[in-house]
């Protein structure tokens, strides 16, 4: 196959897997993927799944591809605390939380880590609009502070949440104390409802 005549059909998918390939064309040979990521036409983001190189220079693509390649998931975690200004570090790897197993990749686009929580936990993200008409699914500022509360259980003295340095005025005005202990019930968890207490007290929210 002609990788111009490849190109045109899926460029606009910017992330696409080995199974869209087949619905288009069942005779593909998947030989080409591998002699197309060799040369440098296609990244391999992981196992069945790709993009186009083109896609690294533009904004966002690298968050909206850890929705793609690794469903449900949405980003959450560090990744989002930073998004939000609650927290000063620049953070690196890509984290995001799902129903699936816990894993982690590693591609040209960056570090995607993923955390596992029970099915009914998969709640409290939005779909923010990005470049392009597209959307990422990304935890709201009070589920990204849940869900690292849940998953992290060392954040169990005041010594660990002073290190965590959230943005004392974010919390003080942004953070919906409201909607935080509303989400913090449907976990029905009391070791969360504990380590959310004693975030409450040391930030004095």
């Amino acid at each position: 196959m002609n990788f111009l005549e490849f190109k045109d059909k899926m460029f606009d998918l910017a992330c696409f897997n080995i199974y869209q390939i087949f619905a288009w064309k069942p005779d593909f040979d998947r030989n080409n993927i591998t002699r197309w990521v060799k040369k440098g036409y296609l990244v391999r983001l992981r196992q069945g799944y790709y993009a186009f190189p083109e896609y690294k220079g533009k904004p966002d693509y690298s968050l909206y591809f850890a929705n793609r390649i690794y469903k449900p998931s949405y980003i959450s975690l560090h990744t989002a605390l930073s998004f939000y200004g609650m927290i000063p570090e620049v953070v690196v790897q890509i984290t995001g939380v799902t129903s699936l197993k816990t894993t982690s990749f590693t591609n040209d686009f960056g570090a995607y880590s993923y955390h596992t929580v029970k099915e009914h936990l998969m709640f409290g993200y939005d779909l923010k609009p990005m470049a392009d008409n597209r959307t990422i699914q990304f935890a709201t500022p009070e589920k990204a502070l849940l869900d690292l509360l849940y998953l992290y259980p060392f954040y169990d003295s005041e010594q660990e949440m002073e290190e965590l340095r959230l943005d004392e005025d974010y919390l003080q005005e942004d953070l919906n104390k409201e909607l935080l202990l509303q989400l913090a019930g449907k976990f029905q968890s009391k070791a969360l409802d504990q380590r959310l207490k004693l975030l409450l007290k040391t930030y004095q929210i």
